[in-house]
């Protein structure tokens, strides 16, 4: 049942070797059993959830929306609910973002012998590679217009029409969908259709940060450790209680992928077997207190103060706060904040709050 993850999945995938890098004993299986769900490992309230959904979904043919901030593993999420369909197909995963719009149509339709210069062969698109299995579109806030309408039909009729072609194939297929996007917000923009939005969320499947997943960092960091020490034939190595602890106050913008990258990082450069707080890069140490907030004066000074103006200044730190630690989901802010989504949108317009620039996600490379 295991598999060899690719893409940009941010692992957290383990093999019945991996847990323990000392014994392979009957406690080292239970733990195994308990923090390991499909091959996603994991130990948090909001996780067991999550798993509890794909429970129910994964043997019907209900087409599954997940969400998540970029790393959280939302491939991982697509493949257990293949793995758990028993369809007999395969799993055939395509990342929107990452193929021009151009080029897209014909990799999820196919497309015929000449429907377009350098189109000199049929060739199959990926729909019909999973027919029988499931197909996994990452980043589908992603997609233009133009192909939200051809994938509404897909969805709708079961059938798919190669570029070119006049003749619609059927398809049997699972639609397992993902987007870092808050997707109702693109509709309301405009960017994305409604009548696929409601098409794809079916069953919506949320996936929580890695900073808001309690007890798995630690978990997380020493299973990559255990995964490395075996791919470096490094026996031993260990994170120490401190080194272990900076990690949980970290924010993990990154989330799994990010810590995942770090640990490899870690063990590659250490010299010895333990890994202490002096092997911590200096972002991770620099602490972002949470508690500074503007400072409340603790007497009115004779000439008073200004009320409004300190209020102001006092909701649109939470706010900054907020956002910063969601990665600028204002969703996930509003949630933190006890806000309806809408009223939180409302305060940054009016505020004019805007993302630092050192906290934008880096441009996509043309390709």
């Amino acid at each position: 049942m295991q598999t060899t993850l690719a893409g940009d999945l941010p692992a957290g995938f383990l093999s019945s070797t991996d847990l323990s890098t000392t014994t392979r004993s009957t406690s080292s299986r239970s733990a195994l059993h308990q923090t390991s769900f499909s091959g996603i490992i994991s130990q948090c309230s909001k996780m067991q959830k999550v798993f509890a959904v794909i429970e129910k979904v994964a043997q019907t043919n209900s087409t599954v929306l997940v969400l998540g901030e970029s790393g959280t593993g939302k491939e991982l999420i697509a493949r257990a609910l293949h793995r758990m369909s028993n369809r007999p197909g395969r799993l055939v995963p395509v990342n929107c973002g990452a193929i021009p719009e151009e080029i897209l149509e014909s990799e999820l339709f196919g497309h015929e012998r000449g429907a377009f210069t350098g189109a000199t062969s049929n060739r199959i698109g990926r729909f019909q590679l999973a027919d029988g299995g499931t197909i996994f579109l990452d980043e589908i806030g992603e997609m233009s217009p133009k192909l939200q309408v051809k994938l509404l039909r897909v969805l709708q009729e079961k059938v798919v029409e190669p570029v070119g072609s006049t003749k619609s194939l059927s398809v049997d297929v699972r639609v397992v969908a993902a987007t870092n996007k808050d997707l109702w917000e693109e509709v309301q923009a405009g960017r994305f259709r409604e009548d696929l939005y409601y098409r794809l969320q079916v069953v919506p499947i949320e996936l929580p940060a890695l900073r808001e997943r309690e007890g798995d960092i630690s978990l997380l960091a020493q299973h990559f450790l255990s995964q490395e020490c075996e791919e470096l034939n490094k026996h031993g190595m260990f994170l120490t209680k401190d080194a272990l602890r900076a990690l949980e106050n970290y924010n993990w913008q990154g989330n799994v992928r990010e810590l995942e990258n770090l640990v490899r990082r870690l063990a590659i450069l250490a010299d010895g077997s333990e890994i202490s707080v002096e092997d911590l890069p200096p972002y991770v140490l620099e602490s972002k207190s949470e508690c500074a907030i503007v400072e409340t004066p603790h007497v009115i000074p004779e000439d008073g103060l200004d009320f409004n103006n300190l209020v102001n200044a006092y909701e649109s730190q939470l706010i900054t706060m907020a956002l910063s630690k969601t990665n600028w989901n204002k969703k996930a802010a509003a949630k933190l904040l006890h806000l309806n989504r809408t009223t939180l949108v409302e305060k940054i317009k009016k505020k004019g709050i805007e993302r630092p620039e050192e906290e934008r996600e880096p441009a996509r490379p043309q390709l």
